[in-house]
């Protein structure tokens, strides 16, 4: 017996190797590992964002597409990519496993890439040069050019969701959270995670833009493809190194289960007394106090006089009390999740109409350098990794002091605070774009959308300031709320529900700039393809109104709601305690 604990020491319980064995502590996992899976979501990162920022100039000044067209291709490829890593982790989770899921879709994201790179060098599949001579003096993009176009870059969209659903998982599980040294390590890895992150998002909105550009966009995008290329091999080649992880099913196969049990069992009259209502012990899941809410649901753990005598949980026909709690503590999350979208809508005008007014303005630092459009970008993410040093370092003692929280900011305020600094980014957008437009007419310009408006592109860093900064309140806030609130059998949910507020933003984005289009085309449009005679700022101020409202109703869903720490305290529960670092960058 007493080599019992030098076995343990040696091998990882709940993890094997390449070879479907006890996985070695010696040999597989830790900072190598962990390196050779991080390079892909750099190269993630990469590509995405650089395929997507300066996407707007490429529709418009190649493909001949409309502002707001263009505008709608960008957030609808940026919302199905997020809306994709639902199906990515579902996929992971249940059948694939991490591993797989990653070097599948790194393959059809490098697939898509290599799609948009062979559009961009061949002729035929994009519209003539713009000329002077001709009417009109731009040619659109024809259905085959688009088809081509679209097919590449929801082949990449598909690969991005894939891809980003596990890269961060699989990579904390090169760490054992039962040793003390490794989960320091792990924490660390997710520190480092973040960081490289930013990084390939920074290079994507500087050097890969200033490539496209300048070199042309088949350099920008052939780059993109040899990188993620580049990145799946490396993560190939780490296969004997890493620790494989047995698949855990999908949460959202857990809820569907719960509510097929209660519709099946809808015309069972809910008992007075949950002891009647079936339950078992689980070492893996939190146990949860019954509650009075959603008690249609409590009919999935109702036993039928058939299910009695066997006392076995069947799949699909009935589900645990504890599995029950779990789906209600996720439908009370759901107004809270409802009211986080309309920042990612906002977000989604940094890469759309914000790009689209920096290609009309003064761009030059000097006489010769001039700035890349979609570099403006550059802001809103350099603004996002100085608020988080600063929040931590300044506003959270402070916030300590007054609110008398250890934590500073509770998950709730911090995310109360970006929605706020949204609608103020909204407001200094209508105002600086009045002060463009007025500089185009006091010099002649409406009539001239290539002409430069002698206005500093400077003036749109307020903008992106106030959305970078909100987006570092808002990403730590939802992360945390998410992550904490989830219940501790279903926690890779609280990744899929954060990526979903993303991808509805964007989609809402879309949704609401084709409506706007639609109502204003027959006046003076709103969103013109020249910006210089369109109205803009008037977009900006109702997505500023719709914002003000929509901080109006989250303080409501934000005073209702009550954490599960305080709801588990008053009935007599302690809360066990949840990973810390369970990050997951977008």
């Amino acid at each position: 017996m007493s080599t019992l604990p030098t076995t343990l020491g040696k091998t990882i319980l709940d993890a094997s190797d390449y070879k479907g064995r006890p996985a070695e502590r010696s040999k597989t996992g830790g900072w190598t590992a962990s390196a050779m899976i991080l390079g892909g979501e750099v190269m993630e990162r990469l590509t995405t964002l650089g395929i997507a920022v300066n996407l707007v100039t490429y529709l418009t000044g190649t493909m001949h597409l409309g502002n707001a067209a263009s505008a709608n291709v960008v957030t609808n490829f940026l919302g199905t990519s997020f809306m994709l890593c639902l199906l990515g982790g579902f996929l992971a989770d249940t059948f694939l496993g991490r591993y797989r899921t990653i070097a599948i879709f790194a393959a059809v994201q490098a697939t898509g890439v290599t799609i948009l790179t062979i559009s961009t060098i061949v002729p035929s599949l994009r519209p003539p040069k713009c000329a002077g001579d001709t009417v009109p003096p731009c040619v659109r993009a024809n259905e085959k050019q688009l088809l081509v176009l679209y097919l590449a870059l929801y082949v990449t969209a598909l690969g991005t969701g894939g891809l980003k659903s596990s890269v961060s998982g699989f990579g904390s599980d090169q760490f054992d959270d039962s040793d003390n040294e490794e989960k320091k390590h792990m924490i660390k890895f997710f520190n480092w995670f973040y960081f490289f992150v930013s990084t390939g998002s920074l290079a994507a909105v500087t050097v890969l833009v200033y490539i496209q550009d300048n070199q042309g966009r088949d350099w920008g995008y052939g780059i993109c493809a040899v990188a993620i290329v580049a990145a799946l091999l490396v993560f190939l080649s780490g296969t004997r190194m890493y620790r494989f992880k047995k698949l855990v099913g999908s949460p959202l196969t857990q809820i569907a289960e719960v509510f097929v049990a209660a519709l099946r069992k809808r015309n069972l009259e809910v008992p007075s007394d949950s002891s009647f209502l079936y339950n078992e012990y689980d070492p893996k899941k939190q146990t949860l106090p019954h509650s009075k809410q959603f008690r249609f649901l409590d009919k999935a753990a109702m036993m039928e006089s058939s299910e009695c005598g066997s006392g076995m949980k069947r799949k699909w026909y009935l589900c645990t009390l504890t599995d029950v709690e779990e789906v209600k503590l996720v439908l009370r999350m759901l107004p809270i999740w409802a009211t986080t979208i309309m920042f990612w809508t906002i977000h989604a005008q940094m890469t759309t109409f914000s790009v689209a007014q920096a290609t009309t303005m003064d761009r030059h630092i000097g006489k010769t350098f001039q700035i890349p459009a979609a570099s403006m970008t550059v802001f809103l993410i350099g603004t996002i990794l100085l608020t988080v040093p600063f929040y931590d370092r300044l506003i959270v003692p402070v916030a300590r002091k007054v609110l008398k929280n250890p934590n500073g900011f509770t998950p709730l305020q911090r995310i109360g605070v970006g929605l706020v600094l949204s609608v103020v980014a909204m407001v200094a957008g209508a105002l600086i774009e009045i002060k463009r437009l007025r500089c185009a007419q006091s010099h002649g310009l409406v009539d001239k959308p290539e002409a430069k408006i002698p206005m500093t592109v400077f003036w749109l860093i307020p903008q992106n300031f106030f959305v970078g900064s909100g987006e570092a309140f808002m990403y730590m806030g939802q992360l945390d709320f998410f992550l904490r609130e989830c219940p501790k059998g279903m926690k890779t949910m609280s990744t899929g529900l954060f990526l979903s507020t993303l991808s509805i933003g964007f989609f809402f984005s879309s949704l609401l700039v084709s409506i706007v289009n639609k109502m204003t085309a027959h006046g003076r449009p709103w969103l013109a393809d020249n910006l210089n005679q369109g109205r803009l700022y008037d977009f900006y101020w109702l997505l500023a109104i719709l914002s003000a409202i929509n901080v109006v109703l989250y303080l409501v869903c934000a005073k209702w709601y009550v954490y599960k720490e305080k709801r588990l305290a008053e009935e007599g529960i302690e809360l066990e305690k949840t990973d810390d670092a369970a990050f997951h960058g977008h």
